[in-house]
């Protein structure tokens, strides 16, 4: 009979290689919020999944670059911060692309004191067609490491081949008992989830240096059985981005706060109130005291 498993699993890579929609595939619902923009994931997600052979909690992480502000820095060591406490590190890099500048940071800064279980995830992998070209890419990558861990390649987008990786995760995990309920998908508070999904909003809905220059708190939140009531500040840089936000005759505003209540009634299972004001604080970026509030 083989033995249940139970472990920490870091999700680990640059910036819009898919880490948060492979979370969400994993858990089979969304927890991490997902976009096509830099610094989407600002804070670690813990996502749980539970099957007959384990229990895995996945971490997921920012997206890892060479940071140029304060924020930058915060986002590189809440990922650093992860490494240490998990049994496996999945280094999920763009498949469809050779190894970059990006990814040689990541081993050289992040990753080159990590000597225990490592999987190699090559995401979009299907979008390239050229056989000869996804065996170059795929050395390119093995190359940046001395040690030669496994590669998996795989599609987040349509789930190829997650059945692979799934067994090769669970293959490294120790031995141990669950420790979450099976019916648990994640550790996160709602006010967590809430700010998640108010900032995933403004990141869909606003372009150029808008998403970056954005951060949302939670200023209050109230549970009730048939209602919850959330304040909620975004917080912007400028008063142009403000402007942008709140949008013509506070068109915009209106529909990121629409939009970010019926996913949270979906989430919650009954009616949410949710009240959105919009503040500016030059250059909090570039801030460092209270900067982990903020993002």
């Amino acid at each position: 009979m083989k033995q249940f498993k139970f472990g920490y699993v870091a999700i680990i890579g640059r910036p819009n290689v898919g880490k948060s929609t492979i979370l969400n595939r994993f858990i089979g619902q969304k927890i991490a919020i997902a976009t096509n923009k830099a610094q989407t994931t600002r804070r670690r997600i813990n996502g749980i999944l539970t099957n007959e052979e384990a229990q895995i909690v996945f971490v997921d992480t920012p997206g890892i670059h060479k940071p140029v502000d304060k924020l930058g820095e915060c986002l590189v060591d809440e990922a650093k911060s992860a490494i240490p406490d998990v049994d496996l590190v999945l280094f999920v890099v763009d498949g469809s692309t050779s190894a970059g500048r990006g990814d040689k940071w990541i081993v050289e800064n992040v990753l080159k004191n990590y000597k225990d279980n490592m999987l190699i995830v090559l995401n979009k992998f299907d979008l390239l067609k050229d056989a000869q070209k996804r065996e170059e890419n795929l050395l390119s990558y093995k190359l940046l490491f001395e040690k030669n861990y496994p590669c998996i390649k795989i599609s987040a987008k349509t789930g190829r081949n997650f059945d692979t990786l799934m067994k090769n995760i669970i293959r490294k995990l120790p031995a141990g008992e669950k420790v979450y309920d099976d019916d648990e998908i994640t550790d996160e508070s709602m006010r967590n989830i809430a700010r998640e999904l108010i900032r995933e909003k403004i990141l869909l809905y606003t372009r150029d240096e808008v998403p970056h220059s954005v951060a949302v708190i939670i200023e209050a939140y109230q549970e009730n059985d048939n209602l919850d009531k959330i304040q909620a500040k975004i917080i912007v840089e400028h008063d142009t981005q403000k402007g942008i936000i709140i949008g013509k005759n506070a068109s915009l505003l209106k529909k990121i706060g629409t939009d970010a209540r019926l996913e949270l009634e979906e989430t919650l299972g009954k009616k949410v109130f949710l009240d959105l004001q919009v503040k500016v604080i030059k250059d909090w970026r570039k801030k460092f005291k209270d900067l982990d509030k903020m993002y």
